[in-house]
């Protein structure tokens, strides 16, 4: 008589537990703002200095903005990221 080694092998996971674990881990995604305040030199000093380090594109930040500070602009970038 033959046996067969693949029988019962592969453990059963319950439907309910799967989709609890599934959603357990499910990456989420989460807006993040980046803002830079200063001189419209130094923004823009900054955002060049940023781009070269690889962190943005310089057309992912917004326009120059005037900023709450007299005198001052700024700059935003939105990332979306991945959350657990």
């Amino acid at each position: 008589m033959t046996k067969s080694f693949l029988v019962n092998t592969f453990p059963t996971i319950s439907p309910l537990v799967f989709a609890n674990e599934y959603r357990e881990t499910t990456p989420t995604r989460e807006s993040v703002k980046v803002v830079i305040y200063g001189s419209k030199t130094g923004v823009n000093n900054t955002i060049l200095t940023l781009y070269k380090l690889g962190f943005a594109q310089v057309n992912e930040w917004s326009p120059l903005l005037p900023s709450p500070n007299p005198g001052e602009v700024m700059s935003i970038l939105t990332r979306h990221i991945l959350t657990m």
